[in-house]
């Protein structure tokens, strides 16, 4: 029940509607009361006119008419705009809890989607937000004037006859506390269902993301059959759930009907020996009527905050992760002077793992100079890529420092460090959206002459003038409808538009035919003129035209030279030239091992 409170507390904005929402329960609550007081005074003034007791006059009759009717269209039109109130906060609840959440993944470390599925991570947030707004509009719409209403039940009942009220006030803590004995075991099998929903939802997402795949290994069949497992165990699941929950609610239900059977016993006899009168009797008839509707909703009601308690446990669970350190979205817009010196990155005696206890990278330490072109050579998972992802603070060191321009990463603000920082991965990553759309992504308010220059430069304007709509084309998720060098060269004008000091490359060509990487070659060579350059290695033939080279062997650097300097070592590197010219199927295995060759 806290992390209800804790999301009313987060939504505490809405304390307006909150307010409306009470008053119009209590007066929706007045008001449906205060019908069977009416009916049963007329119920009264008939009989004592049958009986002479009353003179028969209709005039008496007509006015509670009236008031039943002004009762009634009262009812009616608070009863709905309490619902409209209740509608309105918890879609405004929806918004606010799903801006938390999406605020809150922006704000994980990157160490944190590697143990995630996509997925699941979009199930739980569809399924924890709509348990709880589904509660909180139960709540608005019913369940606080239902408990305004068994409270005023409770009352008259007693008036009339402390019996009543007796058996009344054993009824709810009852059925309540049987309910959530029997919610317990009903809580785990909804966390083992949930469980496989994430699951089936998570690999859903990967197939429809790689569908491609699936189809060109024919694994449609396995792919459905893995699906419908995990739906086929939720249906298991639910089928004993269920039917532990009804029998239950069998049992509770029919404890109840003992009860009401005592309650109108009371009610019949207590009237025959003219305790009541008639109009009492029909008031009390009336209200234990409408005293009986919460208690047997009370199982609805119970399932509804049960669920709602256990999204919003799940919600919260990832709420309270850890966030990103420094990151954009909380840290302050403090400048930051960034060092002229000559060194643009530095590795002190880093070491890295993503597990404690297996480290990948190892007593790395290695200066990149002021517009250097640094190449990384090393076996496929050998450390490359995760040495520019240090540098771009996407991990923190496990041990030492990773320094870029002057500043140890882990100190300065993310955004800033970041800023001068220019990507290019070897997938594109662009965007469902126009290609003007994925540009701005490098500079938000570049003009279409600046965009189009970025183009020119990246060797992208040709194709892009002759599609249908220029720069506002529609390229399909992640450039789907654009061929992979032409999602390449969008993304170098992308990083050109950026205008970062630090280039890092990460395969940028190496999925690309010949002719696609020429072209993203010219591109590339365009973008890091005057910059500092890191280069996962690509082809060999790229890599001979940088400054240095850097090879990795078992996560510690091996050897670190010119192109020329390298190539006489016996070393990697000439290892590798020497395997490329021999063009021998055993050289070319060891060449795609180390990334160089598709």
């Amino acid at each position: 029940m806290k992390s209800i409170l804790r999301i009313v507390s987060d939504a505490r904005e809405l304390w307006p509607l909150y307010v409306g929402i009470i008053v119009g329960a209590v007066l929706t609550t007045a008001t449906t009361l205060l019908m069977p007081f009416l009916i049963a005074e007329a119920t009264q003034v008939v009989v004592d006119m049958a009986t002479g007791k009353r003179a028969a006059s209709a005039m008496p009759l007509v006015w509670l008419a009236v008031w039943l009717l002004v009762v009634m269209v009262v009812n009616s039109l608070v009863t709905n705009v309490t619902g409209y109130w209740g509608d309105i906060m918890s879609m405004r609840v929806r918004r606010i809890l799903s801006h938390n959440y999406f605020d809150k993944l922006l704000r994980l470390p990157q160490r944190w989607y590697d143990a995630q599925l996509t997925g699941s991570i979009i199930s739980k947030l569809d399924r924890s937000i709509h348990t709880v707004v589904q509660f909180l509009q139960v709540f608005a719409n019913s369940f606080f004037t239902t408990i305004l209403t068994v409270v005023v039940v409770l009352v008259v009942a007693g008036l009339h006859s402390p019996w009543l009220a007796l058996l009344l006030v054993v009824i709810y803590p009852t059925f309540v506390w049987l309910t959530a004995i029997t919610s317990r075991r009903w809580q785990v099998w909804e966390k083992e269902k949930n469980e496989h929903f994430d699951v089936a939802g998570g690999r859903f997402a990967e197939v429809v993301s790689q569908l491609r795949v699936v189809k060109s290994f024919t694994t449609e069949r396995s792919e459905l059959e893995h699906f419908d497992r995990h739906y086929d165990e939720a249906v298991a699941l639910t089928a004993t759930q269920s039917r532990f929950w009804h029998f239950m609610d069998v049992a509770r239900r029919g404890a109840l009907d003992v009860v009401f059977f005592g309650i109108y016993l009371i009610i019949f006899v207590a009237t025959a020996k003219g305790s009541f009168t008639v109009g009492s009797m029909v008031l009390l008839i009336q209200l234990i009527q409408i005293a009986k509707a919460p208690v047997t909703s009370m199982s609805y009601y119970v399932d509804t905050m049960q669920r709602a308690i256990t999204g919003s446990t799940e919600y919260y669970k990832v709420m309270d992760v850890e966030e990103e350190p420094l990151h954009p979205l909380t840290e302050g817009a403090a400048a930051i002077e960034w060092s002229d010196g000559d060194t643009v990155v530095a590795f002190d005696d880093v070491s890295f793992g993503y597990d404690e206890d297996q480290l990948v990278l190892e007593d790395i330490n290695l200066s990149i100079r002021r517009g250097e072109r640094v190449a990384f050579v090393g076996e496929s998972g050998g450390g490359k890529s995760t040495l520019v992802n240090l540098v771009m603070k996407l991990y923190s060191p496990t041990s030492g420092q990773v320094r870029v321009l002057g500043h140890d990463v882990t100190t300065v603000p993310t955004a800033a460090l970041r800023r001068q920082v220019g990507v290019v991965f070897q997938d594109a990553s662009l965007f469902s959206g126009t290609i003007r759309e994925n540009l701005h992504y490098g500079d938000p308010t570049a003009d279409d002459d600046a965009l189009r220059e970025a183009l020119r430069r990246s060797n992208a304007l040709g194709f892009v003038d002759q599609l249908p709509d220029g720069l506002d084309t529609q390229i399909g998720e992640r450039g789907v409808k654009l061929s992979g060098g032409q999602k390449q060269r969008i993304a170098v004008a992308r990083a050109m538009l950026k205008d970062a000091p630090i280039l890092i490359l990460d395969e940028a060509t190496s999925a690309l035919d010949t002719k696609a990487e020429r072209q993203v070659q010219a591109g590339l060579e365009e973008l890091m003129e005057g910059r500092t350059a890191l280069i996962i290695a690509h082809r060999l033939s790229t890599i001979s035209a940088v400054d240095r080279i850097v090879t990795l062997r078992n996560g510690t650097i091996d050897e670190v030279g010119s192109p020329a300097e390298l190539a006489q070592t016996n070393g990697i590197y000439a290892q590798l030239l020497a395997l490329q010219a021999s063009d021998s199927a055993a050289g070319r295995k060891i060449l795609k091992r180390f990334g160089l060759i598709a």
